[in-house]
């Protein structure tokens, strides 16, 4: 390996970055040469070679117009970016993507070109070449692309090692610089009143609105949260989803680190809505004709006035709001403080408000475990 390389890739390794690395229809080399120096497990989280369009389109979670284009690469770079962040919470992290069509052993109709995209929090950097057509073999053009994609990274990064890229007379590189097109960073920043974490870790701001939601804190996810959704969606008919608000109603508002972690726990087991709703009154205005599935506990506090600027009166206002937008909640019962276990009957529910609510029978879901009592024991 050409010395210059070997010193940018290592400049690339010591940078405090983590990345995760999609490359389609090209690219396999540079992921090659990042790997074979030494210091990758420093700033490889992950690499993927989506080269098939059905592939290509799973990663992506959506079928793309066109898989070599702009706005390809631009997508995979940041799906790249919520891997990262999925896989290294709280860490500096940064998606490489890579949308190519190169020479093939059949004659293209259309251009040999590549789109580079890196993915960072508050922008992205892309580069763009349209290569000579017929001037190099299969295996130059993808030297041309490698070469590319690591300039463009360590650029990304902030670094001064660059590597030369052997052009061709007439071809020239177009970069572009873009403010960050990232749903969470809008989401903690208030520009965006919710969105859902798919199980594979994709964040879609426009997914389909469930109609059996689960709220919590989820500090941490336990096996009575995952037991107590699959009985709520047996009793309703309707596939669950979790919630998690960022901004609490009695509590700080939690930091984008702490929600990452917590969000991890929902890797491959259920959507995950993230919202800025404090209280249930606005998250009715997010999920209308949703039911959401509570505990004891936090049902005796949705009929507290302290909720509701201690006034009665706005707390009747949103009950009726909830009526309006066709949402109830379903009850599950829960160990007090003191030991006792308490169900729906056990509450001071007001009989005005008593019809919102529906319990789920002890005989068919009772848990006797919190998160409280495994923070406790962690400790």
């Amino acid at each position: 390996m050409d010395p210059r390389l070997r010193d940018s890739i290592s400049a690339i390794h010591r940078a405090g970055f983590r990345c995760v690395v999609a490359v389609a229809g090209g690219g396999a080399g540079a992921l090659g040469w990042l790997l074979s120096v030494p210091g990758g497990s420093r700033s490889i989280l992950e690499a993927v070679v989506p080269y098939d369009q059905r592939s290509l389109a799973d990663f992506l979670g959506h079928h793309p117009s066109s898989f070599c284009s702009f706005d390809t690469a631009r997508a995979l770079a940041r799906r790249a970016l919520d891997r990262a962040r999925w896989l290294a919470p709280g860490e500096p992290i940064v998606g490489v993507a890579c949308a190519a069509s190169l020479r093939s052993d059949r004659p293209k109709h259309g251009d040999h070109r590549f789109h580079i995209a890196i993915q960072l929090h508050q922008r992205a950097l892309t580069h763009s070449l349209t290569l000579t057509k017929e001037a190099r073999s299969r295996e130059d053009e993808e030297i041309v692309l490698d070469l590319v994609l690591l300039n463009a990274l360590a650029e990304a990064l902030g670094l001064s090692e660059r590597v030369e890229v052997p052009l061709i007379p007439g071809e020239s590189i177009q970069e572009q610089t873009h403010l960050a097109e990232d749903a969470l960073a809008a989401l903690f920043a208030g520009r965006l009143s919710s969105l859902c974490l798919v199980p594979d870790g994709r964040a879609q701001a426009d997914a389909r609105r469930p109609q059996l939601l689960l709220s919590g804190s989820f500090n941490p996810l336990h096996a009575g949260h995952l037991a107590l959704a699959k009985i709520a969606s047996e009793l309703t008919g309707f596939p669950p989803a979790f919630e998690l608000t960022v901004v609490n109603a009695d509590k700080p508002p939690l930091p984008p680190e702490e929600v990452y972690r917590r969000a991890l726990a929902f890797t491959w087991q259920a959507p995950l809505w993230l919202t800025r709703a404090a209280t249930f009154a606005e998250k009715a205005e997010l999920f209308t004709g949703c039911v959401f599935v509570v505990g004891a506990d936090t049902a005796e506090r949705i009929v507290q006035p302290r909720f509701y600027g201690n006034s009665p009166a706005n707390l009747d206002a949103a009950m009726d709001r909830l009526r309006q937008l066709a949402c109830r909640f379903l009850v599950a019962g829960r160990i007090d403080s003191k030991g006792h276990f308490m169900g729906l009957d056990n509450l001071k529910v007001p009989p005005s408000h008593r019809d919102l609510f529906a319990a789920i029978p002890a005989n068919r879901f009772r848990v006797d475990l919190s998160s409280t009592q495994l923070r406790d024991n962690a400790r």
